[in-house]
């Protein structure tokens, strides 16, 4: 129970970054980092409405259950066998 809670949360989170983002480049300044590479797509915000479909994703994964395992499926590439049990 407390996953889907944590996960609806962590999913409407991302929503509100990706839908309020003139409210937040507005309040919350613009990301130096995003300005200085990626000003043609977008520059700050790109960097939010990322922010906010990559906390749904996960979000979503936290909600079903499936987290640690495509946590694994990431990074095990990444790092060998050294993470799992």
């Amino acid at each position: 129970m407390g996953n889907i809670i944590i996960g609806l949360i962590m999913v409407l989170v991302g929503f509100l970054l990706v839908w309020k983002t003139a409210w937040l480049v507005n309040n919350f300044g613009r990301i130096a980092w995003f300005e200085q590479h990626l000003h043609t797509m977008g520059g700050s915000w790109l960097a939010y409405k990322l922010f906010g479909i990559l906390f749904i994703i996960i979000g979503l994964l936290v909600m079903t259950n499936l987290h640690q395992q495509a946590a694994s499926a990431i990074l095990t590439p990444l790092f060998g066998r050294g993470l799992q049990k």
